[in-house]
């Protein structure tokens, strides 16, 4: 087995993605795709590939952490399950539907789309925008179709869904602290139906680099996932002491610089 030195860049990257899928209720894809993308350019893989081997990584890698995340966040009683048994329908097909769409798309395309909406994301967390609680929960359709639309757009990009979800469910009249941690259980159906949605569609790809299944590569879906893993309950226990909006716009600041890296990368 060939041991490439990049592989010890990625632990770090999982503490990382632990600590902010843990604290923001987010899957951590919106660190672990540029990451991904700019590593696997650095490791020279095939151009036309990163993007989706990055959001299919980040997929995976997804499923570890958001089990850690809501398991730290239900024994703060912060999960809400009536919510996730009803959203989780439109999730999983949503979700499993944008792979396909995500798998078609060229790299460059691609990495626009994932850098647009991270720009959304990062001003709605410089500005902490909260939308104003109006009504209650939709019935089990109307929230189905929210979970389609979530689950959409978090395949094409690769986040657990908690900077759309939790901006619903806070104009829904749920708790911050209870949207965050319904949030991360919410991650779970998205990262299993984005993970097999990316396995089965990059499976007969060409070109893809040895230790990869589908276009998830495997030493840094275990590396990142392992340590994730272990630091998601720090950032579950800081989501419900730490201003969390404060944190937010340094995060948000953090993520811009890592997606201008990216699309340099990608464009270079």
């Amino acid at each position: 087995m060939i041991f490439d030195p990049w592989w010890l860049a990625y632990p770090a990257l999982g503490a990382l993605v632990g600590f902010v899928a843990g604290l923001l209720g987010v899957g951590g894809g919106g660190v672990m795709v540029p990451m991904l993308t700019t590593f696997f350019l650095a490791q020279g893989f095939a151009h036309e590939q990163v993007v989706h081997l990055a959001l299919g990584t980040s997929m995976a890698t997804i499923m570890l952490t958001s089990v850690s995340s809501l398991r730290a966040h239900h024994a703060h009683g912060a999960v809400h399950w009536d919510i996730v048994r009803r959203i989780t329908p439109g999730i999983l097909v949503g979700t499993f539907a944008g792979t396909f769409i995500a798998s078609r798309l060229n790299t460059v395309p691609l990495a626009v789309f994932f850098a647009c909406f991270m720009f959304y994301v990062s001003m709605q967390m410089i500005y902490n925008a909260k939308p104003r609680p109006a009504r209650e929960l939709p019935g089990p359709v109307g929230t189905s179709g929210a979970g389609l639309f979530i689950g959409a757009i978090s395949a094409l990009v690769a986040i657990g869904g908690g900077s759309l979800s939790v901006p619903f469910m806070v104009w829904c009249n749920v708790k911050m602290q209870h949207a965050i941690g319904t949030s991360a259980a919410i991650g779970f159906p998205i990262a299993l139906a984005g993970t097999l949605g990316y396995l089965l569609n990059g499976w007969s790809a060409q070109g893809t680099p040895p230790f990869t299944i589908g276009y998830i590569y495997v030493p840094a879906f275990l590396l990142v996932g392992v340590v994730s893993v272990l630091t998601a309950p720090l950032g579950a226990a800081c989501a419900h002491r730490l201003p969390v909006s404060m944190l937010k716009k340094i995060f948000a600041g953090v993520l811009m610089l890592l997606v201008v890296k990216m699309l340099h990368g990608v464009f270079g």
